[in-house]
């Protein structure tokens, strides 16, 4: 007797860690759209579909858990002509478990368990999971399926044991966050598995931003050749459909197109900011605009991501600021559509000069001024933050963070920052990117040597390497883990190298202190590189 065709839905949704009533409102809206509208058969959601992703420590508390079970019960009651696939932590006398359900019809008909937990990167499942023993192979209309959890399809051997045990296709429901390489990586390393087993692959993945995390979607469908028959959108909600036909060959559908980095890592940051905001319940931004790039382009991406009506610019004169900056500020808040205001520094810092002249007393004039500078500016933010709601999105880079030229409880002070993870010559390159899309920053914002404009005539090349320098540099000992004696021999003056390395390290504290932001990168501050404060090495 032929088999059935069978129709699948691969639903890439946006989901809220701790939101159940939210997130089950959206499961089961897309359930019913997945059998009135698509006429799916099966609809696969992705990892931890219940509860979001990553849960992190809340899986230890037993009223989160009963809710995740009161939202799994009305999922199931949702599964009347359908049958799914959800995620959902599950928490029992042994620990936790990172867990899936195949629902037909109201009843359990497989669980799946994830078996490899990542404790590495922005991974620390092995301290919230326990993992389980062997994998879900599960039949359906006919045909034999196995379904694996996210981090199971990075190893041979649970698609593998799958196949064993007669998956003919296999099911991956996946929470894996973006970073500039992870794209191309995650469709080479789901090849593998498929030319290890000959087996197809149903690939979903979550969308959307979770703190530092962004997850990119860009679910797939792959033949047993490991050809790519499908794809969902990169940074969207995307319903993807694919057919399994008679002879068990699969459907063609369209396949978004990958697109160059600075593209991706654009949206990355849009997406980034937009859901920070948006699922932390603020109304709107705050940021300082100082003329220069990183305001700049800050502020363009919070426009990107909230519209022009949520955002609002603060311009903050001192005596050092130049008119040429001036310009440019204004100039990009007429192009932007944004309201601004104009609150010059210099009475608050002449008050603070003339209050701490006594203990100033004997000492030069040093980065202390300029830092007085960058924390009038941070509470002048901070005050209109209290007053509006509007959270402060601050505009300190990668390079500057790496070496500690930005200022603790100044232009550091915000709920959130956009560039964190982002070096100053790809903010150069993302300012271009945006800029050919549609002309926001002027012209000489990007040409104009950069400086904090906290002293006379100063430029950051007076105390730092030039940016393509420093970053490389940079790259060399954050991303990659060099030695300073392995980047010198790649031909970088040994002096500075030593200088820099040393900045970054004496540096750790105030990195620890920052407010979050996008991870873009494979060793983001925070969730990635984490070291010690205290250290002599």
């Amino acid at each position: 007797m032929d088999k059935q065709p069978i129709n699948i839905l691969l639903a890439q949704i946006n989901l809220t860690v701790g939101d159940i009533e939210g997130n089950v409102k959206k499961i089961i809206e897309t359930i019913e759209l997945a059998r009135d509208k698509h006429k799916a058969d099966l609809v696969i959601f992705p990892e931890m579909t219940i509860s979001g992703y990553p849960p992190e420590d809340l899986v230890f508390r037993r009223g989160f858990n009963h809710k995740v079970f009161e939202g799994f019960e009305k999922i199931r009651h949702s599964s009347k002509g359908i049958a799914i696939i959800v995620g959902y932590p599950e928490l029992t006398t042994r620990g936790c478990f990172n867990k899936a359900a195949v629902i037909q019809n109201g009843k359990i008909i497989a669980e799946a368990t994830k078996l490899k937990l990542p404790n590495y990167s922005v991974f620390d499942e092995q301290r919230n999971f326990i993992p389980g023993t062997k994998p879900c192979v599960f039949n359906f209309m006919g045909r034999s399926f196995s379904l694996l959890i996210c981090e199971d399809l990075w190893y041979s051997e649970p698609a593998n044991r799958a196949k064993e045990l007669g998956a003919e296709f296999i099911i991956g429901i996946n929470a894996s966050p973006y970073d500039s390489q992870k794209p191309i990586h995650r469709k080479d390393e789901m090849i593998k598995r498929i030319n290890e087993t000959n087996l197809p692959m149903f690939y979903v993945n979550l969308i959307g931003g979770q703190d530092e995390l962004v997850f990119d979607g860009g679910s797939m469908v792959l033949d047993q050749k490991g050809k790519l028959l499908s794809r969902g959108d990169f940074f969207k909600e995307n319903l993807i459909p694919a057919t399994i036909k008679q002879d068990n060959s699969i459907s063609k559908g369209k396949v978004s197109k990958y697109k160059d980095i600075k593209h991706f890592v654009y949206q990355a940051l849009v997406l980034g900011i937009k859901d920070y905001v948006n699922k932390n319940g603020f109304p709107g931004v705050l940021v300082g605009n100082s003329g220069g790039l990183d305001s700049a382009l800050t502020l363009t991406l919070a426009v990107d991501a909230l519209g022009p009506d949520r955002v609002q610019a603060v311009m903050m004169p001192s005596r050092y600021s130049s008119q040429t900056s001036l310009d440019d500020a204004l100039e990009l808040v007429n192009n932007l559509g944004i309201k601004h205001s104009v609150i010059s520094i210099e009475p608050m810092f002449k008050s603070f000069l003339h209050e701490l002249a006594d203990d100033f007393k004997g000492y030069q004039p040093n980065t202390t001024e300029e830092n007085l500078q960058a924390r009038i500016r941070g509470m002048i933010l901070m005050a209109l933050s209290n007053k509006k709601g509007y959270m402060v999105l601050s505009t300190g880079n990668k390079s500057e963070m790496s070496v500690g030229y930005a200022t603790l409880y100044g232009d550091m002070a915000g709920g959130f920052c956009a560039l964190k993870d982002v070096y100053k010559t790809l903010a150069y390159d993302l300012t271009t990117y945006r800029n050919n899309i549609d002309h926001k920053v002027p012209h000489n914002i990007i040409d104009k040597p950069p400086s904090a404009e906290l002293a006379p005539d100063q430029k950051d090349e007076d105390s730092l390497p030039p940016y393509p320098v420093l970053d490389k540099i940079l790259e060399y000992y954050i991303e990659q883990d060099m030695s300073t004696h392995e980047i010198i021999d790649l031909g970088f003056d040994e002096e500075t190298v030593i200088k820099i390395t040393r900045m970054v390290s004496r540096n750790e504290y105030k990195r620890r202190q920052a407010p979050p932001g996008v991870r873009i990168t494979t060793r983001a501050f925070g969730r990635d590189r984490r070291y010690p404060i205290t250290s002599k090495f």
